[in-house]
């Protein structure tokens, strides 16, 4: 009997030794592992219900069960260095301040504000928009089940608006990570964040668009900051749109939240609405969480992104671009010119080649394009099909690094002054001297109509606004509202105007949308 219970002691004792060194071969392999491999682990040692994506009436409470506790709150302490603007307005939403909500400015002094996040490492990995956290002195995160942590930045680049935080926890909720390639127009999405300053919160909607390309991250900025414009003025260079636009409500708080489809995947990172008055009027724009997931990644490896080039500059194919080459196709991004020692020259691509095919996948807009490379890392090797005289051929080209970074097409104007203003579609008409007097403003025009199908009337710019300045510009009369157009860069007019004494607007217009 000795006997057999010295051999039970020892089996036991064996496979806890053999249990507690599994788990350490299992931890040491979860460093090196992606986000994606690492919840594959997850999903293996903890299987759940399979949540089927809705079908007749619609029923999202599965997924928004499963969702919601991997969504954190997240409040930010920070001091106001200006580039903002102070007051009590959350600058989470950046367009908050790209459609025109009043900018303050303000002493500066530790402020507060908030915003969301997702979960997607039970070890407390957190995904977040860049501009939640970018002039963060403190960050916080709550849990939904009032949990309280302070976070770290580990990596935050603002030409993709993506960061990733850490707090100091094990075993989180997490959100399963789906494909954003799979994500048809139509399909079902939830929307879960913290808007407003509220608690957790659900909303519906469904794709209404991808691959948009707002302009929203090329915008001119002072400083960190994505509010008034300087003589410090500086563009940020390379961002790379391509967003998933949803008819979900999202409000100011909802950016860095979950967009998710009806199985519950997380499909995008909440970024952005498109609105006049800086709530929300039917379009809000996630981040594809293909893209986010090869970046967060990077953050977690690197600290930083790792970018590869292609290296080329090149114009969408239009109207005019077909007209001035003579070129017949009507999709397809034309080379305007090709960067020395970078992949493109390095693979034989000339400038007049017509890029039509990422790896099989047609290109529509420079979306396509830019989407897919930002998901690859210098030295990795990508097909391109492009067009020279009339014939279609395939190259391999292997990206290459910062070395290799070329800026493109939309540094410069892309269309003339007049055509701007009729696209603006509104009249102007000079503010008398009784009304600046009224305002305490040196220039202005008031905008005397807004036509429809115009870029006005589409972002709810209305009748009577003064505007004092156009693309920083002092505007007084039509004249210098053209003259001021031609100044417009990567289609974005920016414009200042004063809707009453003692307030000051701001906001961009994105001359495509």
């Amino acid at each position: 009997m000795k006997k057999i219970g010295a051999t039970l002691l020892a089996a036991i004792v064996g496979g806890a030794i053999a249990v507690g060194g599994f788990k350490l071969f299992e931890n040491k392999q979860m460093d090196n592992m992606t986000f994606e491999e690492r919840q594959k682990v997850y999903y293996a040692n903890n299987p759940g219900e399979e949540i089927l994506s809705s079908t007749g009436n619609p029923d999202f409470t599965q997924a928004a069960a499963a969702v919601t506790p991997g969504v954190v709150h997240i409040q930010v302490t920070m001091t106001s260095r200006g580039s903002r603007g102070g007051g009590s307005g959350s600058p989470f939403d950046m367009f908050e301040e790209f459609f025109g909500v009043p900018q303050q400015r303000g002493q500066a002094r530790p402020q507060t504000a908030s915003g969301s996040g997702v979960i997607i490492s039970p070890d407390g990995y957190i995904v977040t928009n860049n501009h939640v956290v970018e002039e963060a002195d403190k960050i916080e995160v709550v849990l939904t089940d009032k949990r309280k942590f302070e976070a770290k930045v580990i990596g935050r680049d603002p030409n993709f608006d993506l960061a990733l935080i850490k707090v100091n926890a094990n075993n989180l909720p997490i959100v399963k990570l789906g494909n954003s390639d799979n994500v048809q127009i139509g399909e079902w999405v939830l929307a879960v964040g913290y808007p407003l300053g509220l608690q957790s919160t659900v909303t519906a909607g469904i794709i209404s668009a991808k691959g948009r390309r707002i302009g929203i991250l090329d915008e001119p900025t002072q400083g960190r900051g994505y509010g008034n414009m300087g003589q410090q003025e500086q563009m940020i260079s390379n961002a790379v749109e391509s967003f998933l636009q949803t008819d979900a409500v999202i409000n100011r708080g909802n950016s860095g939240g979950a967009l998710v489809n009806a199985r519950g995947e997380l499909v995008g990172i909440n970024s952005a609405i498109a609105s006049p008055t800086g709530t929300y009027a039917g379009y809000g724009f996630a981040i594809p969480i293909n893209l986010a997931k090869k970046i967060v990644d990077d953050f977690k490896e690197f600290g930083s992104v790792k970018r590869g080039y292609v290296g080329v500059t090149f114009t969408e194919i239009n109207d005019a671009l077909r007209a001035e080459k003579g070129i017949d196709d009507v999709n397809g991004l034309y080379v305007r010119d090709v960067l020395k020692g970078g992949a493109a020259e390095a693979a034989g691509l000339k400038p007049g080649d017509i890029l039509t095919k990422i790896e099989g996948r047609v290109i529509y807009s420079t979306p396509d394009l830019q989407e897919y490379v930002a998901r690859l890392r210098p030295g990795d090797k990508v097909k391109i099909t492009y067009k020279r005289d009339g014939k279609e051929k395939d190259v391999s080209l292997t990206l290459k690094g910062e070395e290799a970074k070329a800026k493109t097409e939309d540094d410069k104007p892309s269309a003339s002054a007049t055509e701007i203003f009729n696209k603006l579609g509104a009249s102007f008409v000079p503010a008398s001297d009784a009304r600046k007097k009224e305002l305490g403003i040196n220039s202005g025009v008031v905008v005397s109509q807004v036509h429809r199908g115009g870029v006005f009337e589409y972002f709810g710019v209305e009748r009577g606004l003064v505007i004092t300045e156009v693309n920083g510009k002092p505007v007084n009369n039509v004249d210098d509202v053209e003259s001021a157009l031609g100044s417009t860069r990567r289609d974005i007019v920016r414009i200042t105007g004063v809707p009453e004494k003692g307030s000051t607007v701001q906001f961009n217009v994105p001359l495509r949308y």
